[in-house]
C-alpha cells in the first residue's frame, strides 16, 4: 500500500529546518504532499507578510527531491485538505504537540486511520530568527 504523507508551511525563508523536515517526512511515506500557505493566509495568521511572494515560494518548495507535489493552502481546515487529498499522514513540528488544536486533530484523524507525526523542531534556525537578522542588517 502507498503512504501518501502531507505537510504544509509558508516556507518564507527556506533554511535548513524546512529542508529538514521535507526530508525526514519524505523517508516516512511513499508520496510526499506538501501545502504552501497563500499570501493571504499567511497575512491573516502572522503580523508580517512573507518575504518572498507565493507563487516562488511554490516554485522553491516544488523544486526539492523530497517533495512529489505542491499545493497551495488557502485555509487551516486540515480535514478539507484531507477530503481533497486522502493522505495517510501528515507531519507536523513537535512544538504544536500536544496543543489543543493538534489534540482536537488527532481525535478528528484516528477514525479516518490517518497518523499525526510529529518531528522535532529545529531550534537553531527559523524564518522569524531570519527576518529579525536581516531587519538589523538593514
Amino acid at each position: 500500500m502507498k503512504i501518501i504523507g502531507y505537510t504544509t508551511g509558508v516556507y518564507d525563508l527556506f533554511h535548513i529546518g524546512h529542508l529538514n523536515l521535507l526530508k525526514r517526512a519524505r523517508l516516512a511515506c511513499d508520496h510526499l504532499i506538501v501545502g504552501v500557505t497563500t499570501d493571504e493566509l499567511a497575512s491573516q495568521r502572522k503580523a508580517h507578510p512573507p518575504v518572498i511572494p507565493f507563487l516562488e515560494r511554490m516554485e522553491i518548495v516544488a523544486s526539492i527531491k523530497y517533495v512529489d507535489e505542491v499545493v497551495p493552502q488557502t485555509n487551516m481546515d486540515k480535514l478539507e485538505a484531507w477530503n481533497n487529498l486522502k493522505f495517510d499522514r501528515m507531519f507536523v513540528g513537535d512544538d504544536w504537540k500536544g496543543t489543543p488544536k493538534w489534540l482536537e486533530l488527532e481525535r478528528v484523524f484516528a477514525p479516518l486511520g490517518v497518523e499525526i507525526v510529529y518531528f522535532s523542531y529545529t531550534m537553531h534556525t527559523s524564518s522569524t530568527k531570519l527576518r529579525h537578522i536581516l531587519e538589523r542588517l538593514t
